[in-house]
């Protein structure tokens, strides 16, 4: 079986930490705004409330009401939204920095992204430091959570390593533990027995030479993919077997993360036609030349190696994508929860991705309403943010995105974004386009 791929298309991160410019946004924050005779996807259950007034107030959501009720009080920003539909803010769980951290954050906030955890801190950059300025309102982005340097067997050798790595990974403050999956029983078990002396979630990939049993003991599997490889070629063959193991998983409280779209992406690069249409990708323009060169040059690891590129590699790689879908759905029928992560990287920009990343799970079997959770709900309760996050309703954070369409019909609508309310701010679809064009732009320039 594939081993999970490698980071080989990173080229280095250019950090950021200074403000970013707050130009676009309308300046509600301090103001009360209101979202007129909107159509509400609340996600608290599947119904939509039509034709209803949402009114926002020093960044949170005051009231919610039917818009043909009187005014009650003073509004100072008025969004007109008659035929459109408001949903939560939306998290991508499986976020990679690449490149510059303030064009990132607004290809993620143009996509609607109000959170984001990222999942590995690779050398030269600083994931604590950006946490804490978007904190503190001194960088704009999504709310923002981090685990450590990504870790793998020759990190983890001795005890005496897992003892130093934890207490470092306590020290620092990161957010999450993250692992590669082949680490010793002996190194693997101690590392759970520190982390829970400190309680820092352990995330990551599955331990694929070790019994489904020991995976079950993080706190979350990053790819659907280490199940594929956890068991063997009966097992995954075997549907009975598998809705068992899935009972299995959803006992143990782990949450699952399929990141569909990044495996799609392998055959992208490594099928000729397919390569062909992505060299045409309009969304290449929000990545810096240099990488981008990179990243279309036949040099990369999924163009140069006959393990993607063969005929016979190719008809694999479809077969197990469609494995990966079969077993999503099994999952979620078993009621596990999943969310939304795309594994951000290459030219599967960030933001773009979380919406083929939802394209993808909902192809997989799942209807509309229960991938928006994988975005909405499930990550809020996984990161511990219910009370303020997930769900359209009153006292919870004005993190919010506009869209012209239904995502209850068509989850590809999620992409129709009319607007963005983050923290309280709101973007529209001028500020949001005029985003995306300084990326762009920035993109452009030599040396980027």
């Amino acid at each position: 079986m594939m081993s999970r791929f490698s980071k080989a298309l990173i080229i280095g991160s250019m950090l950021w930490a200074g403000n970013f410019a707050m130009l676009y946004s309308q300046n509600t924050n301090g103001k009360t705004t209101s979202f007129e005779n909107v159509n509400v996807i609340p996600m608290n259950k599947e119904i939509i409330l039509y034709n209803q007034r949402v009114i926002t107030v020093n960044g949170k959501i005051s009231i919610i009401e039917p818009a043909s009720k009187k005014i009650s009080q003073k509004i100072d920003v008025i969004i007109q939204a008659k035929d459109k539909y408001l949903i939560p803010g939306l998290a991508e769980m499986h976020y990679h920095l690449e490149n510059d951290v303030k064009d990132e954050f607004k290809l993620l906030i143009a996509n609607g992204v109000t959170t984001a955890r990222n999942m590995a801190e690779y050398e030269g950059q600083d994931h604590i430091a950006i946490r804490e300025k978007v904190k503190n309102n001194e960088l704009f982005g999504p709310y923002y959570v981090t685990t450590g340097p990504y870790l793998k067997a020759n990190d983890l050798k001795t005890v005496t390593d897992v003892i130093d790595v934890v207490k470092t990974h306590h020290q620092r403050g990161y957010d999450f533990l993250k692992i590669a999956d082949n680490l010793p029983k002996e190194i693997y078990t101690k590392l759970l027995e520190e982390t829970g002396k400190y309680n820092i979630p352990v995330v990551g990939h599955g331990q694929r030479k070790l019994p489904l049993e020991y995976s079950l003991r993080m706190k979350s599997i990053a790819h659907v993919e280490e199940f594929m490889n956890i068991f063997n070629t009966q097992q995954k063959a075997d549907t009975s077997y598998l809705k068992q193991a899935a009972m299995i998983i959803k006992q143990s409280g782990l949450y699952v993360s399929p990141t569909l779209g990044v495996y799609e992406m392998i055959s992208r690069y490594a099928d000729d036609k397919k390569f062909a249409v992505l060299k045409k990708s309009d969304v290449i323009k929000y990545r810096p030349k240099a990488y981008v060169a990179y990243c279309l040059s036949d040099s990369t690891h999924y163009r140069s190696n006959t393990w993607f590129t063969a005929p016979a590699s190719l008809i694999r790689l479809s077969k197990e994508l469609q494995w990966q879908k079969d077993f999503t759905k099994i999952l979620n029928d078993a009621e596990v929860p999943l969310f939304a992560g795309s594994d951000t990287y290459g030219l599967f920009l960030p933001g773009f991705s979380l919406h083929r990343e939802l394209e993808l799970i909902c192809n997989a079997g799942l209807s509309p309403y229960e991938t928006l959770k994988t975005a909405t709900v499930n990550p809020a309760k996984y990161l511990n943010r219910t009370s303020v996050s997930g769900t359209i309703t009153e006292g919870k954070l004005a993190d919010l995105v506009l869209l012209n369409k239904n995502p209850l019909i068509d989850i590809r609508n999620t992409k129709t974004i009319e607007g963005v309310m983050i923290k309280g701010k709101w973007l529209g679809k001028n500020e949001l386009s005029a985003m995306l064009k300084e990326v762009e732009n920035n993109c452009k320039k030599e040396g980027k």
